[in-house]
C-alpha cells in the first residue's frame, strides 16, 4: 500500500479518508505544517494532500506551502494535491510558477474530480 499525508490545517470540507483507503491508500493525517515538515523527515509518502491557506501577514511567502515544497522538491516520486479556495487563486497562481503540484483543485472539492486525479496519479 502507498501512503498518503494529508495535512488539514482548517479543515471545513468532507473526511475523504475512505476514498484514499479505497484506492489502497494508507493515511496520515497531520493537523499542522510544522507536525507535517517533521512528519516528512522519516517518511515519503506517494502523494500529499493539503490546503491552500492564504496568509496576507507573511512578508516574504504567500502560505506554509512553500516551507512544504522546499521539502517535497528533494522527494521526486511525490506527488502534491492542493485544495484551495476560488478567491485566492491568484495567490495559487504565484506558488503554480514556482512549483510543480499534482492538481490543484478549488473549494467544494467533489469526491469524483479528487478519485480521477489519485487515479492519474497511478
Amino acid at each position: 500500500m502507498q501512503q498518503l499525508l494529508s495535512i488539514i490545517e482548517r479543515g471545513g470540507y468532507q473526511n475523504f479518508n475512505p476514498l484514499y483507503a479505497t484506492l489502497g491508500y494508507t493515511v496520515e493525517i497531520q493537523t499542522t505544517m510544522r507536525k507535517a515538515l517533521k512528519f516528512l523527515k522519516k517518511n515519503k509518502p506517494a502523494v500529499i494532500v493539503a490546503e491552500f491557506n492564504f496568509q496576507s501577514d507573511f512578508r516574504d511567502r504567500t502560505s506554509s506551502l512553500e516551507s512544504l515544497m522546499s521539502v517535497v522538491q528533494r522527494m521526486p516520486t511525490t506527488q502534491v494535491i492542493i485544495f484551495y479556495d476560488q478567491e485566492f487563486v491568484l495567490q495559487l497562481a504565484r506558488l503554480e510558477a514556482r512549483f510543480t503540484f499534482a492538481s490543484t483543485l478549488a473549494f467544494p472539492i467533489e469526491d469524483d474530480k479528487l478519485k480521477r486525479v489519485l487515479l492519474a496519479l497511478e
